[in-house]
């Protein structure tokens, strides 16, 4: 007799049809190897003792405080522990409690129909100014359509230019002096039809540039401020341009200044819900959304994210995460951005472990080794 502990991030079903288990049994336990961890906030206290007691009638569980049982508190949070096959069960039972496990019912539903995303996109960075934190990123004129060039060459899907800077402490630029350091770039994308080869995106909240890139043959939106202004909406769905919706606390020259949330996941959450809801009843059809790594966040704040980026599947749209050389890792290991790959491979590989689309990256080539490397391990 032979025993192997198996891994938890397998394929349950890859492994229980090369065991010979039949059709029907093959979903069944599939489902019962699946386990779920799940954090409820701010529940009542009466909704979650009938939650733990029909958790465990179908053999999950709901952790919960000391005191739940005699109502010390009139809400609680918990977690709740279950396999997909019991989930399944808990959220047709709650649809018939009172309190707010109707409502919780709905959201598990909604996290049982969370799929991963089968498809990988490399975003590279061109930034065409003087004061981007990465010195290896900045480019002008012709230099910057060698690295275009190289980037397509390496893998890229997509290429994000912007002219200005939006690291920590940075100022804003007028949207003249913006377009003036990005035009000359957009115009040779568009005499060479570069846009043909591989996917544009703007990396700007400025309606003059927007305008100009998406008449260059632009295709995607990259906006830092989340579509807080509506003439960004309008131009996305004039000209039915991917928008890129990201979250950031306050504006890069303060964003840094001790950032605070009660909960980073669930803020984040509920403003990327927000503003999705606003790209499309302008019309917007492609959204994607970012949680802004390092836009008004602490380490804790951006590991949290990317840890739990699962979560925000459930809002239905890709997600892109861009962690590439950013201070955070000089704060694990300390850094400069010129030495900041090997971090940055990390945190990226697991964001797309946890459900990122579309990495934006800094070195596309290392990035396209690492992915590649990943998807033979996801196989196994």
């Amino acid at each position: 007799m032979k025993i192997m502990q198996l891994s938890k991030n397998i394929d349950p079903k890859k492994y229980l049809k090369e065991l010979g288990v039949d059709g029907g049994g093959v979903s069944i336990l599939a489902s019962k190897m699946d386990h779920h961890i799940i954090s409820i906030c701010d529940l009542s206290v009466g909704a979650a003792n009938i939650l733990k007691q029909d958790a465990l009638s179908i053999g999950a569980d709901l952790a919960v405080p000391r005191g739940t049982v005699i109502a010390a508190t009139p809400r609680v949070d918990c977690i709740l522990i279950a396999t997909t096959r019991q989930l399944e069960v808990l959220s047709k039972k709650e649809l018939a409690q009172p309190f707010e496990l109707n409502e919780l019912a709905k959201k598990l539903k909604e996290l049982l129909s969370i799929t991963k995303p089968k498809f990988t996109e490399i975003m590279g960075v061109i930034n065409a100014n003087d004061d981007s934190f990465y010195q290896g990123s900045r480019f002008k004129d012709t230099s910057a359509i060698d690295a275009i060039n190289k980037m397509i060459e390496d893998g890229a899907d997509i290429i994000d230019i912007g002219g200005v800077s939006s690291k920590p402490n940075s100022f804003s630029i007028s949207p003249s002096e913006e377009l003036n350091r990005v035009k000359q770039i957009f115009d040779a994308i568009r005499e060479q039809k570069l846009y043909e080869t591989v996917r544009f995106s703007c990396d700007s909240y400025e309606p003059k540039v927007i305008s100009y890139a998406l008449e260059s043959g632009f295709k995607i939106v990259n906006d830092i401020t989340g579509l807080e202004n509506d003439a960004v909406c309008k131009l996305c769905s004039e000209y039915e341009a991917t928008a890129v919706i990201m979250h950031m606390q306050g504006r890069p020259k303060t964003m840094q200044d001790a950032p605070s949330y009660e909960n980073v996941v669930v803020e984040v959450y509920d403003f990327l819900q927000e503003r999705a809801l606003k790209a499309e009843s302008f019309g917007v059809k492609d959204i994607v959304l970012d949680v802004g790594i390092g836009f008004g966040k602490t380490l804790e704040h951006n590991l949290m994210l990317i840890k739990h980026l699962e979560n925000f599947l459930t809002l239905g749209y890709p997600l892109l995460v861009g962690a590439s050389r950013k201070s955070m890792i000089d704060k694990m290991y300390p850094s400069s951005a010129n030495d900041r790959l090997s971090g940055t491979l990390t945190l990226h590989l697991e964001a797309l472990k946890n459900g990122a689309s579309i990495l934006r990256v800094h070195d596309v080539k290392e990035h396209k080794q690492a992915i590649e490397v990943y998807k033979a391990l996801e196989k196994i």
